[in-house]
């Protein structure tokens, strides 16, 4: 059960807030998301050198400063709030967790201390054509060979996979499932963008041709770790999906007190406080549910699956239910190009299919309790 956050981690919260309020403001949002990149270089790596977000939660025998995930997850739910254009999730959540977990030290000695001090863009490039978020989409082979491994097939929906410089790749060998480490520089790789509804997150194609891979931890050990590492990554974006709601609340709360009709604030109309009421009650509740998530991944617990499912189902529901009704409140304003409300409606949408639907993690979570 979720008690309350220290003095220390509130500081945080008030400090990588300011610091977002500062370096992706709505203006530094549209234009990011109107590049290739989809991030701003300088501020990705004052980030890490300056503010240590990207290190935060790695051990400090890997360059980190060795906090959990309820310090992690306080960073994601601000930067879901202020729409972040940055491949953070994919690097620090996605990557660095999978490395932490695969148990290959030598990997975690060679890759770790680069993503803490923000040289190293990775990803995690799991989902195949069909869209799957589990193991069992994986389809793409890995071959042995006198030389060492090789990759070929395709890789889809790969967060971040245009910038990323090192993509950790799920495929398959003799033994099974088995995570292999992936130069993009190398031979026989090709990437391309993908086009998205969410240009706030960058997404693309990832395919291989007899590419040159570094196994990393056992072969055919990659299924348990994937398995931990997208409970991880559910909790983290529940977290995100948590301020992403919170702001489209506060944009509805703020346009409620000010938009005058018929000689009074439209928020004094009792249809529209309900309205407002009720999405309050949605974004509690997924602040609930994922401060739950958070504790139980902090502790690493054995209600970790259930409670990663729980709040990436209620969350995504939330964010959506919270930015549609924020383009309701605005009117036929709420669609234009100008009024943000379409940023956090579109961020909400991909959040919602991005590791999974509610319905995916309802089924997942009634499988984990046995209903």
């Amino acid at each position: 059960m979720f008690g309350s956050f220290t003095e220390d981690q509130l500081q945080l919260r008030e400090l990588v807030r300011d610091y977002l309020r500062d370096k992706s403001p709505e203006s530094e949002v549209r234009r990011l998301m109107a590049t290739d990149e989809g991030y701003d270089p300088a501020v990705w790596t004052q980030m890490a050198r300056e503010v240590g977000l990207q290190g935060l939660a790695i051990p400090e025998q890997y360059g980190g400063q060795g906090a959990g995930w309820t310090e992690l997850g306080i960073v994601l739910e601000e930067m879901g709030r202020a729409l972040l254009c940055a491949p953070f999730f994919s690097t620090v959540v996605l990557a660095a967790t999978t490395l932490l977990e695969s148990g290959d030290e030598e990997a975690k000695q060679q890759y770790l201390p680069a993503i803490a001090d923000g040289s190293l863009i990775a990803t995690v490039a799991l989902t195949e054509e069909d869209g799957r978020w589990d193991d069992s989409g994986i389809t793409v082979p890995a071959t042995h060979t006198p030389d060492g491994w090789t990759l070929s097939g395709a890789k889809h929906f790969v967060l971040d996979g245009l910038t990323a410089n090192l993509v950790i790749v799920p495929a398959r060998t003799a033994s099974g499932i088995s995570l292999f480490a992936v130069d993009p520089a190398a031979a026989g790789v090709t990437r391309r963008p993908s086009i998205t509804l969410d240009e706030t997150r960058k997404l693309a194609v990832v395919e291989f041709d007899t590419t040159p891979a570094r196994l990393i931890g056992a072969e055919g050990g990659g299924g348990p770790v994937l398995r931990r590492v997208l409970n991880f990554a559910a909790v983290a974006l529940a977290a995100e999906q948590t301020g992403g709601a919170q702001a489209a609340l506060d944009m509805s709360v703020e346009y409620l007190k000010t938009r005058v009709q018929f000689g009074q604030v439209i928020g004094a109309f009792q249809a529209l406080k309900h309205m407002a009421a009720d999405v309050l009650i949605e974004v509690e509740s997924a602040r609930s549910a994922a401060y739950y998530a958070l504790e139980a991944a902090a502790q690493d617990n054995d209600e970790l699956p259930v409670a990663a499912s729980l709040a990436k189902a209620y969350c995504s529901e939330a964010f959506v239910t919270a930015a549609h009704q924020n383009i309701q409140f605005h009117g036929g304003m709420g669609f234009t190009w100008e009024v943000p409300a379409h940023l956090y409606y579109k961020r909400a949408r991909s959040s919602e299919v991005f590791l999974g639907d509610a319905f995916a993690h309802r089924e997942a979570l009634a499988q984990r309790i046995g209903v």
